[in-house]
């Protein structure tokens, strides 16, 4: 029975612990991938399959990819969703007995990416554990290119629904689960259907509240949630710490703490509203330009890029934490030289919080100790500026960042300051930090020029005038004599090469030379790397306070950015209260207004509370500006809550404790479910979430079925909302079902407003204004004109407008009462309408008497002939 060579036996030795993972098995300067890796990297790499002997009856299918482009190669399964194991060789191969030993260094998953090739700068990367326990759940939530790490659980209301926000807010690009997630298909079909990430089920025994302590306590020590009676979150917690060791494989550092947080500490914001106000990506073309983030994202570091990010993702709700920033943001707005000058410093800080990733996960180059020492080098000079501000925020700022001079002075005196990126091949020590290094470098060098030496002397000795002492790698040093001149070598020259042209010698002082120089060049290359291990190590324990120092300049960087983005856009500090008004004069929509410049907008009040203006009824045509009325209140009161300055002329905002928005809707296809199902689901949600702290936005609820369901529903809707005893929130509700005008007066709360048009003959002007009152009408055949359409359609279609609203009682009321007709009890369609009626009268009394039964065809065509002309008639 044929059996695999011992190389092959090793690899699938290690690809039996890793079946779930592509296996990179190092084999020289290659990864090599064997079987079904190959056949499935070879595809999605684009890269040749080939075979190996292995022993076996058949080749093995083979590919490969050098180890010093691994990593865009890494990149590209990553991003197709592949784990991929990086197996690596433990011993130099040259003074291996018998097989190299290998092993797994390293598990990469979409979550655990650290390559900064592969990730956003300004996005966190985050990896996500969730555990399901019946109808509960617990998160815990890392990035461990920064070393943040949460946790939190959901354990009231609609979870699944709470699961799928939070889910929406980290954005994560890998969870793991226990497997009564896994196992529970129809929630693991929606969680899928709605997010496009990785995820895989993790061993149950991970989850286990006692095995997930003891981790904890492991990493931690004594925090919060062990001290708890029974906390979810200690599951979720212990399974990801277990997943990142079996991934990454080396102690974490750079992970300090954990931050156990509660939804409620924040405005909650359901996947539907982020997406509708486009917070952070736009709906169509998922960009960065034309969101919220692309208006007030003025940071000038990648890591003030993140946090300020989070803060858009997660406002607040505490109202002494929000004017605590306000505060913050007010006084550096102010100090307009202050800012320019922490902005300018700002520039010249690199990514601390993932440089000190890559430190403790050990991916580490010395370009990236120069950069940290560069940053650092910032941080007195940014310390100074701050000194002069008075506001809380910044004055903690300025306390919690350590210039860190022994850390600097360490990487100063010891890291070139232009060294290679590979730190295995020398030459990134600098001269005088480390005495050995010195004297072996100085050996190498007095004998690289003992050798320069030799040639002229040589020659001299000779006589051969071209003659020329060489070196390469496989032979060393070795003097080189051309045939035409072998009769001029000396006895004690020894043949060591011969080539075409040429006989390549050495002599006994050269080789004892060449032993001396490569033997110091190969310790010198040893040492300097030991010293580059040493000095890593020394900064990684200092992480604690360089993260510090890390953070705080992240948060000034995002406050720079909020003050920089209220100054230049002309934004006002909004007062953020525990009083029920939102009271927005000349607001204005932040992305719109950027889109088109300032002073294009036209700026709209905004007054809402909780006693007689719960709910603005706002009516108008398509595309005169109501959702994004709606959207940029929306948007006013997030901001206020993150602590920024808003665009309006002055806003009060009462403190909203979540913010609902249902702004349009589309067919749903891989879930069965139609235009109208997505939109009463979204209904459904708000009305079972929402609380008399919510704001609601709520746009054509009903427009997806027949018009007397929809305004049925769009009805019952309003006066549930209104109803105190049910929600009783602010709510702005933009409709085309007129009707719902009605109810102003009729329920406490309901005020009407509409958006200005100015009719011009048969086309209208958008006057983008929101007033009080209904509109007449929405103008539908107006807007139909301006988007294009033939103009044959809109002469039609005023035909059947015409006669629908004939048949219309209501419409006819209205019409009649533009006309100035007095209405008196039931309306007589034809008396109103004067002679042409009475001889329409005429002709129905004519219809009335025929005795069909007796009539002949010929009869028939008659008496038809006759009713026709005396219709006929002016």
């Amino acid at each position: 029975m044929a059996s695999v060579t011992p190389m092959m036996q090793q690899y699938l030795d290690i690809k039996e612990q890793y079946k779930d993972c592509i296996l990179f098995f190092r084999l020289g300067d290659f990864y090599e991938m064997f079987f079904k890796d190959a056949e499935i990297a070879s595809k999605e790499l684009e890269i040749t399959l080939t075979g190996k002997d292995c022993g076996l009856p058949e080749r093995a299918p083979m590919c490969g990819v050098p180890y010093h482009a691994a990593d865009s190669y890494i990149s590209k399964l990553i991003n197709k969703g592949y784990k991929v194991a990086i197996c690596e060789q433990l011993e130099d191969p040259a003074l291996a007995k018998g097989i190299v030993k290998r092993d797994v260094i390293r598990i990469v998953t979409p979550g655990t990416v650290i390559d900064s090739s592969m990730l956003d700068e300004k996005k966190n990367n985050y990896l996500v554990s969730v555990y399901k326990y019946k109808y509960y759940f617990s998160l815990a939530i890392v990035d461990i290119t920064t070393g943040e790490f949460l946790a939190t659980q959901i354990n009231w209301g609609n979870t699944i629904g709470k699961l799928t926000d939070e889910l929406a807010k980290f954005s994560p690009s890998e969870i793991i689960v226990n497997s009564e997630f896994f196992q529970d298909e129809t929630l693991l079909t929606n969680i899928r259907k709605r997010f496009n990430f990785y995820i895989s089920a993790f061993d149950d025994s991970y989850f286990e509240y006692g095995f997930a302590a003891s981790k904890i306590k492991d990493k931690f020590g004594d925090c919060e949630i062990l001290n708890m009676e029974y906390n979810l979150s200690v599951n979720a917690v212990g399974a990801l710490l277990e997943y990142l060791e079996q991934t990454q494989k080396v102690n974490l550092d750079h992970i300090q703490s954990l931050n156990a947080y509660k939804i409620e500490e924040f405005m909650i914001l359901d996947a539907s509203t982020r997406r509708n106000l486009e917070l952070t990506e736009t709906m169509r073309e998922k960009s960065r330009r034309g969101t919220l983030l692309w208006v007030l994202d003025k940071t000038v570091t990648s890591m003030g890029g993140r946090l300020l990010r989070k803060w858009i993702e997660q406002p607040l709700i505490n109202i002494a934490d929000i004017n605590e920033r306000l505060d913050a943001v007010d006084e550096l707005k102010q100090k307009f030289m202050l800012r320019m000058e922490l902005r300018e410093l700002l520039k010249r800080v690199y990514d601390i919080e993932r440089l000190m990733g890559k430190i403790i996960l050990g991916n580490v180059n010395c370009r990236d100790l120069v950069a940290l020492k560069n940053s650092i080098g910032q941080v007195p000079h940014i310390k100074n500026i701050l000194k002069d501000c008075t506001m809380p925020l910044n004055v903690k700022i300025f306390e919690r960042m350590d210039t860190l001079e022994d850390v600097y002075e360490l990487i100063d005196s010891s890291i070139i300051d232009d060294p290679p990126i590979t730190i295995k091949e020398g030459g990134i020590i600098k001269p005088g930090y480390n005495p050995e290094v010195d004297r072996l470098r100085k050996a190498t060098t007095e004998g690289k020029d003992w050798v320069v030496a030799l040639e002229s002397s040589e020659r001299e000795k000779t006589g051969i005038k071209n003659l020329k002492v060489g070196f390469n790698k496989v032979f060393g040093y070795y003097i080189e004599v051309t045939k035409s001149n072998l009769s001029l070598v000396p006895d004690n020259y020894i043949r060591k090469q011969t080539l075409a042209n040429c006989e390549r010698y050495i002599t006994q002082e050269l080789k004892e030379m060449e032993d001396s120089i490569l033997g110091a060049e190969s310790k010198i290359v040893d040492l300097e790397y030991q010293i580059f291990l040493e000095i890593k190590g020394k900064i990684a324990q200092e992480v604690a306070r360089i993260k510090s120092t890390a953070e705080g300049i992240a948060e000034a960087d995002a406050l720079c950015s909020l003050a920089e983005v209220a100054d230049s856009e002309n934004y006002c500090r909004p007062v953020v209260d525990a009083d029920e008004e939102i009271d927005i004069r000349d607001g204005r929509h932040p992305v719109v207004e950027k889109m088109l410049g300032q002073g294009s907008f036209v700026p709209n009040d905004t007054f809402l509370d909780m006693k007689d203006n719960r709910l603005a009824v706002i009516t108008g045509p398509n595309m005169a500006g109501k959702s994004t009325y709606m959207r940029q209140t929306a948007l006013i009161v997030l901001m206020a809550q993150i602590g920024s300055f808003v665009p309006a002329g002055s806003a009060k905002i009462g403190i909203t404790d979540r913010i609902f928005t249902r702004v349009g809707a589309s067919d749903d296809l891989a879930a069965g479910q139609s235009t109208f199902m997505v939109e009463m689901s979204e209904v459904s949600n708000i009305l079972a979430n929402a609380t008399p702290r919510s704001l609601l936005i709520l746009d054509e609820i009903g427009r997806g079925t027949s018009t007397f369901d929809g305004l049925s529903i769009a009805w019952a809707v309003i006066e549930y909302i209104c109803d105190k005893n049910k929600i009783g929130c602010r709510t702005l509700f933009a409709t085309h079902y007129h009707e719902l005008t009605e109810l102003e007066g009729k329920l406490t709360g309901i005020k009407n407003y509409c958006i200005s048009v100015k009719e011009k003959g048969e086309d209208i002007i958008f006057l983008r204004k929101i007033t009080r009152g209904g509109a007449d009408g929405s103008y539908g055949i107006q807007v139909a004109r301006l988007a294009g359409l033939p103009q044959e359609i809109i002469d039609r279609a005023k035909e059947i407008l015409n006669e629908l609203e004939d048949s219309d009682i209501s419409k006819k009321e209205k019409k009649l009462k533009k006309m100035k007709v007095p209405l008196e009890g039931q309306i007589d369609l034809f008396a109103v309408l004067g002679s042409e009626s009475k001889q329409e009268n005429e002709v129905l009394e004519e219809i009335k008497n025929i005795d069909i039964t007796t009539l002949t065809p010929l009869d028939a065509l008659n008496i038809l002939y006759k009713l026709q002309q005396k219709a006929r008639k002016p």
